[in-house]
């Protein structure tokens, strides 16, 4: 039974080159989803949230392949980020940023996929359970690119991104930053950690 892997499927989308910002259509996708508020390296609610949401997509994966016969690497993690004040971003205050994690979902999973395999994940009794959702999102017209080191070294590309590309380009940001994370942060030394930087934009006016 062949395995689809996005990260494969969707080169465009997942495979970025280091060092070169490229521009993206990405279109709807299905997502698990859990929003939150806080420092990720000190909120236990971050932690929650994305125990939850692998908890559930080893679930959906387990139903999709008993009821589907269609089995899929479960994707890596995303984020959304936010802030009132985009200052903090390049102050990394990080207990003002607003996040979205999630993980995608292929095209043939349903909400009846999800629903049965939220109900046997209940039995984890994890506490963020109840926060996890099944959304399409669209995220359009980006422009992305692929950093390595660690997450707090992002502030240099960032910038360049903002200050130099993207006005360069006559776009401007349309949506909220987002993140790809291709390395697990627990295994891999910081400065090897492997992250899509995506940002929406549209045309300045």
């Amino acid at each position: 039974m062949e395995s689809y892997d996005i990260k494969k499927d969707r080169k465009d989308l997942y495979a970025p080159k280091r060092g070169v910002f490229e521009a993206v259509d990405v279109p709807e996708m299905a997502f698990l989803m859990v929003d939150g508020h806080g420092d990720p390296n000190t909120a236990g609610t971050y932690r929650e949230a994305v125990e939850a949401l692998y908890t559930v997509s080893y679930a959906v994966r387990a139903v999709a392949k008993k009821s589907l016969e269609r089995v899929h690497t479960v994707a890596p993690l995303e984020g959304l980020w936010s802030a009132e004040n985009l200052e903090v971003f390049r102050t990394r205050e990080k207990s003002a940023w607003d996040w979205t994690m999630m993980i995608a979902q292929p095209d043939w999973i349903t909400r009846e996929i999800v629903d049965e395999g939220l109900s046997a994940a209940q039995k984890t009794q994890l506490p963020a359970l109840n926060l996890v959702r099944f959304e399409r999102f669209a995220e359009g017209r980006s422009v992305q690119t692929l950093h390595v080191g660690a997450y707090d070294d992002e502030g240099p590309v960032l910038q360049c991104l903002h200050e130099e590309f993207l006005p360069a380009q006559g776009l401007v940001p349309t949506g909220r930053h987002h993140e790809i994370y291709l390395s697990d942060a627990r295994k891999v030394a910081p400065e090897k950690l492997k992250t899509i930087l995506r940002q929406p934009v549209g045309p300045a006016r």
